[in-house]
């Protein structure tokens, strides 16, 4: 029976690479995803180096330049105080992905940890845990944000931190109820039988099984952290200017005469976050059939 185990434990490792290169052709299938996953690299890309070439720096005031429209000299035109828009869209590109990235680790590291401890101990443990995600959960999620932000400051760290704490209940929720499924089965009973420690059985056993999950959800987390993000930014509670980001880009359209006269202030962050959004929602769904093993042929 035991030696039986270990064969089957065996197994289903090696069989984890074609697993990966399964999930991979049928993400490659779904076209919808490929491009959205494309376009995303490109808008990283813009983001990196975009800024590493122009000429002007997202801090640069040209007054003689002030409120002009997109021409050869700006391409998307200048703001109030001469400052060049296109450089500051990607400047501030840097800053709302960097944010989005940030944001998710953490609270994935944090969520899974959690989690994988509730699913894995149960009982007491468990309760402990379910019931403070549950609390962070009651909350709601803007509001507290918003308030946060206006008692500890708006830096960048303030926002991450917060965002990050605030976010941590929905990934462990997912990993715990996974981990609870997936301990019953035979090949940790085999582990059990085997001797393996704890850590292991978590980190070398269940969580590979769980990978998938927490892929799709980082995928589909990083658009909510953006559109968080640019919804405080928006209201003056997230990151604070000079330091450009994608929503505070936009606070100007606040301004009834800049949303009506002055489209370049608003219409450039405003479909990056759209494009950027809508993309990471899409590759999110294609991993999500690609992984679901429903879908599978």
């Amino acid at each position: 029976m035991t030696e039986l185990s270990r064969d089957e434990v065996i197994r289903k490792s090696t069989k984890e690479d074609s697993y990966w290169r399964g999930v991979w052709r049928r993400l490659k299938q779904n076209k919808l995803a490929m491009i959205s996953l494309f376009i995303l690299i490109l808008i990283v890309g813009a983001c990196i180096f975009v800024p590493m070439f122009s000429k002007y720096s997202m801090y640069e005031v040209i007054a003689a330049d002030a409120n002009q429209p997109p021409s050869a000299k700006h391409l998307l035109g200048t703001d109030k105080i001469g400052r060049d828009l296109f450089v500051r869209l990607f400047y501030g590109g840097r800053v709302s992905l960097g944010i989005a990235i940030a944001v998710t680790v953490l609270e994935t590291i944090i969520g899974v940890v959690l989690g994988s401890m509730a699913g894995f101990f149960g009982g007491i443990v468990d309760t402990i845990i379910s019931r403070i995600s549950e609390m962070f959960m009651c909350f709601p999620f803007l509001m507290i944000c918003i308030t946060l932000q206006a008692i500890f400051g708006t830096s960048i760290m303030t926002l991450i931190t917060i965002l990050a704490v605030l976010s941590w209940p929905s990934i462990a929720r997912i990993v715990r109820g996974q981990i609870l499924s997936l301990r019953e089965m035979d090949y940790m009973e085999a582990c059990r039988a085997l001797g393996i420690s704890n850590k292991r059985q978590i980190f070398k056993h269940l969580f590979p099984n769980v990978l998938a999950y927490i892929i799709v959800y980082v995928t589909l987390s990083m658009a909510s952290v953006i559109l968080t993000e640019t919804s405080l930014s928006f209201l003056g509670l997230g990151v604070s200017m000079p330091t450009p980001t994608w929503g505070n880009l936009i606070q100007e359209a606040r301004n009834l005469l800049v949303l009506q006269k002055k489209w370049w202030y608003w219409i450039p962050p405003g479909s990056a976050i759209f494009l950027t959004i809508l993309c990471f929602n899409i590759l999110g769904d294609g991993l999500r059939d690609a992984i679901d093993p429903k879908m599978q042929k």
